[in-house]
């Protein structure tokens, strides 16, 4: 075997030396490099799985809180409307009792005026009577005086 490793420019012993130089690179690179280098993507990796689950999170937090507003502003809305009706109806009855009161008070106007008038034609008339009366005592007295 070593005529082998003469025909081919072989040295056993460097070959040796230089296996155990790189065992020993390979444990120091393992140690010093290899191993810091996959803690720190391991960490990485963590972080950004972590990340991911956050994100998910936050979706799912944000479509709950999505259902819950648009529920809420349903609610709202139905409330709304419900006042609205409400206000509307009650609009209507107070216009409703406006108009009547109204209604009532112009029939009392108006008998109230129906009757002052009639009060008015009767006073009137009891003065013409008497302007009459005053007129015929006076056109008799003429007539008495003449005679």
């Amino acid at each position: 075997m070593q005529a082998l490793f003469a025909a081919f420019g072989l040295n056993g012993s460097l070959i040796l030396a230089q296996a155990v130089n790189f065992g020993v690179v390979l444990i120091a690179l393992t140690y010093f490099l290899y191993k810091p280098i996959t803690k720190v993507l391991e960490a990485r990796q963590q972080k950004v799985a972590k990340g991911i689950e956050d994100a998910n999170l936050a979706a799912e937090k944000l479509a709950t809180a999505d259902g819950i507003a648009s529920e809420k502003l349903t609610v709202a809305e139905t409330e709304a409307e419900g006042i609205v009706v409400s206000a509307r109806e009650t609009a209507s009855a107070e216009k409703a009792r406006i108009i009547k009161e109204a209604e009532a008070r112009a029939v009392l106007v108006a008998s109230d005026a129906d009757a002052r008038a009639k009060e008015a034609t009767a006073k009137m008339q009891r003065e013409s009577e008497k302007d009459i009366a005053r007129i015929a005592i006076l056109a008799a007295e003429k007539i008495l005086r003449q005679a």
